[in-house]
């Protein structure tokens, strides 16, 4: 990623480059693209607009190859949609599992606007045996010794003719950034980030499930077990799907000394299961909890920001642990569930702050 922009970020891993937004940008319902967090499997593919093509085809009556000239074409669609890379969370996880060691700012919300995939399907006309839609992105590298593969990742017919799923060239009012993966990437509200498949060039209908690698051996909750020959035991093991709720401290930030007398705490929840209906706040290990003020997002698909004014009892070193609750009545666990891939991590953000005397 470009240095000046990285410096806005949060590394967490330099080759390929992945970082974080800073959480203090989390108390706000839009995340500045220079903040806004950065997920990449290999290096950023070398695209140019002007000869970069989408090929669409499969189980269709009309397969095309789209410039963006095309897509533009089409009736224009905008959305403000949160997305979460699946891993948020890996380094509170114990044992930690492998991967990329994300804290809590692997999230981010934008603007972003493009075209609504329903409508270059219905235009290609789906087979009426289609059953998932294939996305295939520009990048590509070795995932172990010998085997190469490029991302791709595939949604059922629900996900991808949702109204508010999009083809999306642009973010925050500007086209997308290489890192975010210009010209094209797809946004797929609800889900967690690895579905949003970035450096689009290729849609393939399918009238099979996908099995690829990033189908099937990456994002899934695995337990931990291993098969004879050391390869992890996936059978049985869950697709990652759809956000879990989970909320988290934008400021203070973990590990603050703060002054005397009461302390604006805020942050932001979000979730794919529904509207965030509540957020909590407890300082005493759970015993009480204090309801936040929630701001309602600028979308559905967007977090909530929240705020509450904390007026301590006492200087001195406290934890505070903040949860969220969605209108589908999921809440999030005290504690998180470890699984050996480090998914889905919602557990309740816990934070230390030490309140200085008068």
């Amino acid at each position: 990623m470009p240095g000046d922009a990285a410096s806005d970020l949060v590394p967490r891993q330099t080759a390929p480059f992945n970082a974080e937004t800073p959480m203090r940008a989390l108390a706000e319902p839009i995340t500045p693209t220079r903040r806004f967090y950065v997920r990449s499997h290999f290096d950023v593919p070398a695209l140019e607009p002007e000869a970069w093509r989408l090929r669409l085809g499969g189980a269709v009556a009309r397969p095309e190859v789209l410039s963006l000239a095309h897509l533009r074409g089409l009736p224009p669609a905008r959305g403000v949609v949160t997305l979460e890379c699946a891993g948020n969370g890996r380094t509170a996880l114990a044992p930690r599992p492998s991967g990329v060691p994300w804290a809590y700012g692997a999230v981010g919300t934008a603007e972003f606007a493009g075209a609504s995939l329903a409508a270059l399907l219905e235009r290609a006309g789906l087979a009426a045996d289609a059953r998932e839609v294939l996305f295939v992105g520009a990048d590509a590298g070795e995932v172990r010794p010998g085997r190469r593969e490029a991302f791709r990742r595939s949604l059922p017919l629900e996900a991808a003719r949702h109204p508010d799923t999009l083809l999306a060239w642009e973010m925050n009012g500007e086209p997308l950034t290489p890192a975010h993966g210009a010209p094209l990437r797809l946004v797929v509200p609800g889900w967690y980030g690895m579905a949003s498949v970035k450096w689009l060039v290729g849609i393939e209908v399918l009238r099979e499930p996908f099995t690829g690698w990033y189908q099937r051996r990456e994002y899934v909750y695995a337990g931990p077990g291993d098969l004879p020959d050391g390869e992890p035991d996936l059978r049985g093991a869950e697709p990652v799907t759809r956000i879990r709720v989970r909320s988290v401290f934008a400021a203070p930030e973990d590990g603050e000394t703060l002054p005397p007398g009461p302390i604006d705490l805020a942050g932001s929840a979000w979730s794919g299961g529904g509207a965030i209906r509540r957020v909590e706040v407890s300082w005493d290990g759970g015993r009480t909890w204090s309801e936040a003020a929630v701001r309602a997002p600028r979308s559905p698909h967007g977090a909530a920001t929240w705020r509450l004014r904390w007026s301590p009892p006492r200087p001195g070193a406290y934890t505070l642990m903040v949860r969220a609750e969605d209108t589908s009545g999921a809440v999030q666990p005290l504690e998180p569930v470890w699984n050996r891939l480090g998914y889905g991590n919602n557990g309740v953000h816990r934070i230390r702050v030490t309140l200085r005397g008068a």
